[in-house]
C-alpha cells in the first residue's frame, strides 16, 4: 500500500459522504497531521465522525518545523502541515483539492489527487458503481466543481 498523506477537504468530503470506507480500502492507511484533526473536530457540529478512533488513520505531529514554516505564509494551516508531512513522511500520495495546495504540492514534486480522483479511483477499481450520483451529493453538501469540469470527469468515467 503507498504511503498516503491527506489534507482536510478530501477528508471531509469522503466524511460528508459516509464513505470514509473508500480511503481506507484504496490506501488501507491515511495519515494526517494534527491541524487537519483540529479542522474536522471543529466542523463536528455538521457533519462529524469520530475519525481518532479508526485504527487506519493515523495522526502524526510534524518533526521538522523548518518544513513547516516554508508553506504557513502561502497556505492555510491544515494545507501547510499537510504538505510538510507528505515530505517528512516521503508519502507516495498527497490527497489535497486546493488550487494553491496543488501548485506548492506540484513545485515540490509531491505526487497528488483530490476528492474527485479518489472517486475515479474508486470506480475503476469496482468500490464504487458510479461517480456521479457522489459528485452530486457534494455539491448538494456544499463543494463547488464547475459544471465543464463535472462533464469532463463524467465523460472521464463514462457516465455520459
Amino acid at each position: 500500500m503507498p504511503k498516503v498523506v491527506s489534507n482536510t477537504t478530501p477528508l471531509l468530503s469522503f466524511i460528508k459522504l459516509n464513505r470514509l470506507d473508500i480511503l481506507k480500502e484504496l490506501y488501507g492507511e491515511v495519515i494526517i497531521p494534527e491541524a487537519v484533526l483540529n479542522e474536522i473536530e471543529r466542523g463536528k457540529d455538521r457533519f462529524y465522525v469520530e475519525i481518532s478512533g479508526k485504527h487506519w488513520i493515523k495522526v502524526l505531529k510534524i518533526k521538522n518545523r523548518r518544513i513547516l514554516e516554508r508553506f504557513k505564509n502561502r497556505l492555510d494551516i491544515g494545507e501547510a502541515e499537510a504538505l510538510a508531512l507528505a515530505i517528512e513522511t516521503k508519502a507516495n500520495l498527497l490527497l489535497i483539492d486546493e488550487k494553491i495546495g496543488r501548485k506548492v504540492a506540484k513545485e515540490f514534486n509531491i505526487k497528488f489527487t483530490g476528492t474527485i480522483g479518489i472517486l475515479l479511483k474508486a470506480k475503476e477499481q469496482g468500490i464504487i458503481d458510479e461517480v456521479k450520483p457522489y459528485i452530486i451529493e457534494l455539491t448538494e453538501k456544499g463543494n463547488y466543481y464547475k459544471e465543464s469540469f463535472i462533464r469532463t470527469v463524467l465523460k472521464h468515467a463514462g457516465e455520459i
